[in-house]
């Protein structure tokens, strides 16, 4: 275990990691922007091109802030799950609630050929789609809510999340099967994942979204160490199990499903970035957990997209797709070393 003193030292490294990782993404695009001019749009000047300086304040800027927050996000909901069921391989969408979100846009982008009443949400444009996901993330939550009031065991709640993430996929598949091609390819593409969509007012909502799990996450500092020890430790320390849980489970909700809402369904950051924390700081303490996991989530979601930019190219891989192929090491790497997991 590091001492405390050095952990001053990491988060600066970190920081500047960060630092690095926004000048790089930010610096690359489809169109080649030298670093020089770069920096000089950032702090006011006149790039040669004017074209350049749209480019940077209007797209890239606004991309690399997404990118924080996602990555970020859904690193921290990761976090909250593998202490909730002390299980190394909980992620952030364990509860059904991604395929909650992915359902509500399923129904608004393939539903419309069987429900022709859902074509009703189309009037609000760019907000319609964020509104579907959000709704059957929401919806997911809250069944999952009443659940947890009513089941005392942890891991049956995860099995049941599971189950609910099963019903939530068969039905888009279901919807998937009758769609026509237009539609089945927008949902195609939205399952991709993005963070270089939004429009400000989305990013304004999202800030908001990952800021209150953030606080509920911070709130919540001391029953997540004492459920490292078990939830009857827990629970003899005074921690209310059903409060806690249902804490935790809110806040998890709020992060995966609203980011999963505006951004896409975007794998393996929330159940890769936790792990890598811990093996580099080689602490349970949450205190130090949450701040390095949000950093090094925000790390890796900026160099994501940074690789899913092809350079001077307008090719965009999907993110969801780098995300996963860096993820996936990750996790065998982890399943490789299970011995010196920490849980």
């Amino acid at each position: 275990m590091q001492h405390p003193r050095s952990y001053h030292i990491s988060f600066i490294l970190i920081g500047l990691a960060l630092l690095c990782s926004w000048i790089l993404n930010i610096g690359s695009g489809s169109v080649h922007i030298p670093f020089e001019e770069t920096f000089s749009i950032l702090f006011g000047g006149n790039p040669k091109v004017e074209a350049w300086s749209y480019i940077v304040w209007n797209y890239r800027l606004p991309k690399t802030f997404t990118a924080i927050l996602v990555g970020g996000g859904l690193s921290l909901s990761g976090l909250l799950m593998q202490t909730l069921f002390r299980n190394p391989l909980a992620g952030p969408f364990v509860l059904g609630i991604s395929s909650g979100a992915s359902l509500g846009a399923a129904l608004l982008l393939m539903g419309m050929t069987l429900f022709t009443g859902i074509a009703s949400f189309s009037f609000l444009g760019d907000v319609s789609l964020a509104l579907a996901a959000s709704v059957g993330s929401f919806l997911v939550l809250s069944v999952v809510m009443i659940v947890a009031q009513k089941v005392k065991d942890t891991m049956a709640l995860l099995i049941i999340g599971l189950m609910f993430g099963s019903i939530t996929s068969a039905i888009v598949s279901v919807l998937a099967y009758f769609s026509s091609a237009e539609s089945l390819q927008r949902f195609i593409f939205w399952s991709f994942g993005s963070v270089g969509n939004l429009t400000p007012h989305q990013i304004v909502l999202l800030t908001g979204i990952v800021f209150v799990g953030l606080l509920l996450s911070i709130v919540s500092l001391k029953p997540l160490n004492a459920f490292l020890l078990g939830e009857h430790y827990a629970q003899s320390l005074g921690v209310s199990l059903k409060k806690t849980r249902l804490v935790i489970i809110i806040a998890t909700g709020i992060l995966a499903g609203g980011i999963t809402a505006f951004a896409g369904p975007i794998a393996f950051v929330g159940l890769a970035v936790p792990h890598l924390t811990r093996q580099i700081f080689d602490t349970m303490e949450h205190k130090v957990l949450i701040p390095a996991v949000f950093l090094y989530g925000a790390i890796l979601m900026l160099l994501c997209d940074t690789l899913a930019q092809w350079p001077n190219s307008a090719s965009v891989l999907p993110i969801n797709a780098i995300t996963s192929l860096v993820g996936a090491p990750v996790v065998i790497w982890l399943l490789v070393r299970k011995r010196k997991m920490l849980f």
